[in-house]
C-alpha cells in the first residue's frame, strides 16, 4: 500500500500560533522538538521536576520552565517527552487533574497509550508526533534548513482537528520539509519496537558481535575483526541509506556482491526469520511490554547486568583503542542536554 506523503504545503503551521505548547522533559526529542518548534515562532514552555538537572539547560536555551503541574494547567498542547516507562506515573500525578476539555495529549511513541498504561479522558485529543531519529539528528537537520521525516497519528479526535494540529506541529519540528506519513498507534508501536528489537538494535549488535567473536575464536587479531565487523559496518550501512539495498551492491566489489547474495541468507536464514515471527508475535500480545514493564518495577536488575556485560565485552576496549587514532571519531554530547526523568 503507498501512502501519500505530506509536505510543507499540507500544513498549516498558523493552528499552532497563539497556542501554549508544553513540553514535559528535555531529553533527547524533548529539547529537539522544544527548540525547533520555538525558532517556528511557537510559544513553547518546559515542564521539569524541581530538582532537574535540566532546568537551568532549559533556561539557558530563553524557555519559561515550571512544574509540570503548571505546564498541564496552562497548556492547550501537551507533549510527554520522557521515557515510556515514566509517563504512566508523571501522568497519573502532575498531567491527569489538569487535563481539562479541549486539551491536546501529545507523544513521540505511541507505547504507553497503545498498551493502555495512559488512559486519557475523551475530552481530549490525543495524537503522535514520531520522527524517524533521535532527538540531536532532530535539532541538526532543522538547523540546517532539512528535517527528519515523521509520522503521525491520531488516537482521539474530540475536537475534529486533531489530525490538522499533528501535521502542524510536524511542520514546526521541520519533518514536512522532507515527508509525513500518517500511520496508527498500533502499527507505529509494533513496528517500532520490532525494528529496534531484531534488526536496528537487537539484531545489530548481536550479529556485529557474533561476527567478531568469531574472527577472534579463530586466531584473528581483535583489531582487524574489528575493523572488518563494525568499523565497516558504517560505510555499507550509509551506502544503503543513500541508495537502498541495490545501490550497495553497485557500490561493491563483484566478490562482495556474490559472498552477499549467496552466504547472507545462510546466516540470515528461515529459523531466523521464525525468531523475528515470534519476536512480534511478543509484541503483539503484550508479552514484550508485560516483560519490560515487570523488568522496571523489579529495578532493572537484568537489564543493568546486560547492560554492564555489554560494556566489558572485548569489542568495547579494541573499539576504544582503534577510535582513539581518528580524532573525529572522539565521543561527542550528541544532544548537549541532561536526560529529564532519567
Amino acid at each position: 500500500m503507498t501512502r501519500t506523503v505530506l509536505l510543507d504545503k499540507d500544513a498549516d503551521l498558523s493552528l499552532l500560533k497563539g497556542k501554549t505548547f508544553g513540553v514535559i522533559g528535555f531529553g533527547s526529542q524533548g529539547h529537539a522538538h522544544a527548540l525547533n518548534l520555538k525558532d517556528s515562532g511557537i510559544n513553547v514552555v518546559i515542564g521539569l521536576y524541581p530538582q532537574s538537572k535540566s532546568i537551568e539547560v532549559a533556561r539557558k536555551y530563553g524557555f519559561e520552565v515550571l512544574p509540570s503541574t503548571e505546564v498541564a494547567k496552562s497548556a492547550d498542547i501537551l507533549f510527554l517527552a520522557v521515557p515510556d516507562l515514566v509517563i504512566p506515573e508523571i501522568y497519573s500525578a502532575q498531567i491527569a487533574p489538569y487535563l481539562s476539555p479541549g486539551k491536546t495529549l501529545g507523544f513521540a511513541h505511541g507505547f504507553v497509550i497503545h498498551y493502555k498504561l495512559v488512559v486519557p479522558p475523551p475530552g481530549v485529543d490525543v495524537i503522535l508526533v514520531a520522527p524517524k531519529g533521535p532527538g540531536h539528528i532532530v535539532r541538526r537537520e532543522f538547523v540546517e534548513g532539512r528535517g527528519v521525516p515523521s509520522l503521525i497519528a491520531v488516537y482521539q479526535d474530540q475536537s475534529g482537528k486533531a489530525r490538522d494540529i499533528a501535521l502542524a506541529w510536524a511542520k514546526g519540528i521541520g519533518s514536512t520539509r522532507v515527508g509525513v506519513i500518517e500511520t496508527t498507534f498500533r502499527e507505529e508501536t509494533e513496528t517500532d519496537l520490532f525494528g529496534e528489537q531484531a534488526v536496528l538494535c537487537g539484531g545489530l549488535t548481536s550479529l556485529i558481535t557474533a561476527g567478531f567473536e568469531t574472527l577472534v575464536n579463530a586466531g584473528y587479531s581483535p583489531e582487524m575483526a574489528y575493523f572488518e565487523c563494525l568499523h565497516e559496518m558504517k560505510l555499507i550501512v550509509d551506502l544503503i541509506y543513500e541508495s537502498g539495498i541495490s545501490g550497495m551492491r553497485f557500490s561493491i566489489s563483484e566478490t562482495a556482491k556474490w559472498g552477499d547474495v549467496t552466504v547472507g541468507p545462510k546466516i540470515i536464514d528461515e529459523h531466523v526469520k521464525a525468531r523475528m515471527k515470534q519476536v512480534l508475535e511478543d509484541i503483539q500480545n503484550g508479552q514484550f511490554a508485560k516483560q519490560w514493564i515487570e523488568e522496571v518495577k523489579a529495578g532493572k536488575p537484568n537489564y543493568t547486568r546486560l547492560l554492564e556485560e555489554g560494556a566489558k565485552h572485548p569489542i568495547e576496549k579494541v573499539g576504544s583503542e582503534i577510535r582513539a587514532l581518528f580524532p573525529w571519531l572522539k565521543k561527542k554530547n550528541l544532544h548537549g542536554v541532561q536526560a529529564a526523568y532519567e
